[in-house]
């Protein structure tokens, strides 16, 4: 089990009223006092419900507008929260004292990591969440077992011979690319199986949400459909999928802090942006709120940078470049998610947002705090403790240590074996590592440091080499969508391909173009240079052999 710390509909404006002087009226009796807010916030789902907390948490007097007060919390889409990298922004809206990732702790039934395969930057923190107990913030002890189940020929037949009563797949609008319908899947990815999440709706519900079969069919093929999958085959349809379409504002029109350009003091956060998730709409929100509680005591804006956090890419994403699709976040959007982990949220967020928001508790910033020093004396420690490869391989004989090593190896470089952790080491070594084994938290973290302190070395000196060529031009007739012997992504080529940049530190700013797709753009292109340069100096250096033969022949 994993913690999302480390709510509620999509869609809220935020209104900073200015103080007022207290209206009088006549009569005997003592005159009222009109009551008056700092920040209204219209809109009670998952951006405004982040909103209004994170304004009251900043001493703002808050007023929440909602049409019904009880689906405050209410999740509208699939029940859980999470999944690669939107579990980025969870744990960093925890990191400000956010309202969402308390919550899901508080009512999960499942908790899965995703993207285990790959490194910790990437993982995927995911919770599978009650409904109700979501709503009423009741804490259950057990996890409920999700299952596995996949779509077959037949339900492509049923999906391809009724594409006619779909309007959500003719192009009419523009659906996310990242949470296709099953109709979608269909077209686009012909003759596969595709695999559906059976994920239980709560602790007392015998509802269970099939993740991954979103569908906008009739009723009646949703039903026939979902009996031929195997296991469904005596399903009760409750409630047939649908399709939303939204309208939202060019999120180009707001700045970074969220504030509209054309009205001042009047803020958006959530769908309204362009966005889709609960995650997106949370961050947004406690954003917003922030920054509106901040404009009412005319203190600077707080905004976060694309190389301090998910957020701030969502953000700079959405206010420089808009969206032509309901906007998603992915660990592939971000160009520094190595250092942008989960396991560091509160590093990079909880100390700003204590000293320049003042939405972080006391307790938070003295949790933060001790984390921090605790991290920076333990990799001091295991920095300082070094022994011979023979040595380490004797005290921890289960480590695939090379024995042939001359030089000595800190216990730092010894954590990042596979085999190793915390535990072992302090068991091989008990003074002075025992004390840093004790608190799980505190291990994993010094495990995580260890195992990214060479790559982001490594990245460090490739993004000096990055600005020492960024003037380096492109040239102007590459294709990037068919260029060969240089490893881009498909999405990093199409950026490229739209943008067209006309150098490298020009390419090196383009949102989502990551870090080692401009050094392995910058190395290509100086190589080509280099042999095309080659080759224009071969012809000359034949001519000279030849005009060196004519003249020992005249001789």
């Amino acid at each position: 089990m994993f913690s999302l710390r480390g709510c509620g509909r999509r869609v809220a404006a935020f209104l900073i009223k200015q103080h007022l002087p207290s209206a009088g009226f006549s009569g005997d009796g003592a005159a009222p006092r009109t009551p008056h807010f700092d920040v209204v916030v219209i809109g009670g789902g998952h951006a405004g419900t982040e909103a209004a907390a994170a304004a009251a948490r900043c001493g703002s007097r808050t007023l929440l507008l909602t049409h019904r007060v009880d689906t405050i919390g209410q999740m509208s889409c699939n029940p859980s929260f999470g999944g690669i990298g939107k579990g980025h922004l969870m744990r960093e809206v925890d990191a400000l004292d956010g309202l969402c990732s308390r919550i899901c702790d508080q009512s999960g039934v499942h908790y899965k990591v995703l993207n285990r395969r790959k490194g910790p930057a990437v993982w995927g923190l995911r919770a599978q969440i009650d409904r109700n107990l979501y709503k009423q913030n009741m804490q259950p002890e057990d996890q409920l077992p999700c299952h596995l189940t996949h779509t077959n020929p037949r339900v492509d037949e049923i999906v391809l011979e009724n594409l006619h009563l779909n309007c959500h797949v003719k192009e009419t609008t523009r659906g996310p690319r990242y949470c296709p319908s099953i109709e979608s899947k269909v077209l686009r990815f012909p003759n596969r199986l595709h695999q559906v999440w059976l994920e239980p709706e709560g602790m007392d519900s015998d509802l269970i949400y099939p993740q991954g079969l979103s569908v906008t069919l009739p009723a009646e093929l949703q039903e026939k459909m979902i009996t031929c999958i195997r296991g469904l085959e005596k399903a009760k349809m409750i409630q047939p999928g649908y399709g939303v379409q939204y309208d939202y504002l060019d999120p180009r029109q707001i700045t970074p802090s969220l504030e509209t350009h054309l009205v001042q003091r009047l803020f958006f956060a959530g769908q309204i942006n362009g966005t889709t998730g609960y995650e997106e709409a949370a961050a947004q929100g406690i954003m917003a709120g922030i920054n509106a509680s901040l404009r009412v005591r005319c203190k600077p804006p707080f905004v976060i940078s694309r190389t301090e956090g998910y957020i701030g890419v969502l953000i700079d994403d959405l206010t420089t470049l808009g969206t032509n699709e309901p906007y998603r976040m992915f660990t592939s959007r971000a160009e520094f998610r190595l250092s942008l982990r989960p396991d560091n949220a509160d590093n990079r967020l909880t100390f700003r947002g204590y000293k320049e928001a003042g939405c972080v508790s006391q307790q938070r910033y003295e949790r933060a705090s001790w984390m921090k020093s605790s991290l920076e004396e333990g990799i001091s420690v295991l920095k300082s403790i070094e022994f011979s490869s023979s040595k380490w391989k004797n005290l921890i004989p289960e480590a695939s240590i090379s024995i042939g090593k001359s030089v000595p190896l800190r216990a730092l470089d010894v954590l990042k074996y596979e085999e190793v952790d915390m535990k072992s080491l302090a068991k091989a070594v008990p003074e002075p590592l025992k004390k840093y084994s004790k608190c799980r938290e505190l291990a994993e973290r010094l495990k995580i440091e260890a195992t990214y302190e060479a790559v982001l070395f490594h990245q460090q000196q490739e993004m000096k080499e990055v600005q020492r060529d960024e003037a380096l031009r492109l040239p102007e007739d590459l294709d990037y969508l068919t260029l060969r012997d240089v490893s881009l992504s498909y999405e990093v080529r199409e950026k490229l391909h739209f943008s067209r940049p006309q150098t490298i530190g020009a390419a090196s700013r383009i949102p989502g173009v990551t870090p080692a797709a401009i050094i392995n753009l910058l190395r290509f292109v100086k190589t080509t240079q280099q042999r095309q340069a080659a080759m224009n100096r071969s012809p000359q250096t034949d001519q000279h052999l030849c005009d060196t033969d004519k003249l020992e022949r005249q001789l």
